[in-house]
């Protein structure tokens, strides 16, 4: 049911942004379980060049910003790191693949910035609406 302050337009903004969201985050907080056993995604990371300790970074750093992201209490300024936060990393890794691997695997990390920054928009149009 609908209040007097829900239009059907905000009612259209916040299911739009739920479901970016999560697909946001299964895409890159999902495979993140996966940097600690996985042998090729262990390899990946050593191929990129990048030491051992930071693929474990890597995972727990995108789990910690998953539960922000899905935690209501959490405070929307932290939401907004966490934004900044997977921005930065997706772009780190299409440049790193592309570099390493050739454009079409750096093209790949570029899907998913693409849906976090409709995510994004959608994050402001519904928590700032006024």
């Amino acid at each position: 049911m609908m209040t007097a302050l829900e239009t059907p337009n905000l009612k259209k903004d916040k299911r739009m942004y739920r479901v970016t969201t999560i697909i946001v985050t299964i895409m890159t907080a999902g495979p993140a379980l996966f940097y600690f056993n996985n042998k090729y995604l262990i390899d990946s990371i050593h191929r990129l060049g990048f030491p051992d300790y930071f693929r474990i970074e890597l995972a727990i750093g995108k789990i910690i910003g998953a539960l922000i992201m899905f935690i209501p209490a959490v405070p929307n300024l932290f939401k907004e790191w966490v934004y900044a936060a997977f921005g930065i990393t997706l772009l780190s890794g299409a440049l790193a693949h592309g570099l390493v691997d050739g454009p079409a695997k750096g093209f790949a990390p570029l899907v998913p910035f693409a849906i976090l920054c409709v995510s994004y928009y959608y994050f402001r149009k519904v928590n700032y609406a006024k």
